[in-house]
Order: C-alpha cells, then structure tokens, then sequence
C-alpha cells in the first residue's frame, strides 16, 4: 500500500532549511568578498561587511532549527503509528 504522502511535498521543517541554506550561502559569499581585499593588499570593505558575515552562523542556527523541527515531527509521527503507544 503506498503512503500518502507525496514524494515531492514539503515535510515539517523543509522551508526551515532551505532558508538557512540560502541565509547561509549569502554569508559565506559575504565572507568571500570581505577577506579578498585582505587577501589581495586591497583597502578593505567597511565594517558592516563583516556584519554581514555573521549571516553564516544565522543561516546555520536557522537550518538547525528546520532539523529539530523535522526529528520533533518524526517521532510524533512514529509514536503515533506504534501499536499499543498509551503515551
């Protein structure tokens, strides 16, 4: 019999990570573009730039998040489906 849930729907937690993957990816470009001008004996960016680099660890806080999110939905999912669960 097979489930029904559709292989392409968004489970509990999904838009959770793919919004800290982009935040994530958008700090490491960040990053990229504030130590090349160290890198490269340039005059570096203002210091906002680096603030900006701390968009990395947000991304990495907010997929984590999305991660408990889905483990949490998970286990719900399955103590609901064990037999004999009285919890």
């Amino acid at each position: 019999m097979r489930d029904k849930t559709q292989p392409n729907s968004a489970g509990p937690g999904d838009r959770l990570i793919r919004a800290g993957v982009i935040v994530f990816f958008v700090g490491a470009l960040a990053t990229l573009v504030t130590v090349a001008p160290l890198l490269l004996g340039t005059e570096p960016f203002p210091t906002f730039m680096f603030g900006l680099s701390m968009l990395m660890a947000v991304g990495f806080l907010i997929a984590g998040a999305g991660i408990l999110r889905s483990v949490a939905a998970g286990r719900r999912q399955a103590r609901e489906a064990a037999p004999g669960a009285s919890r």
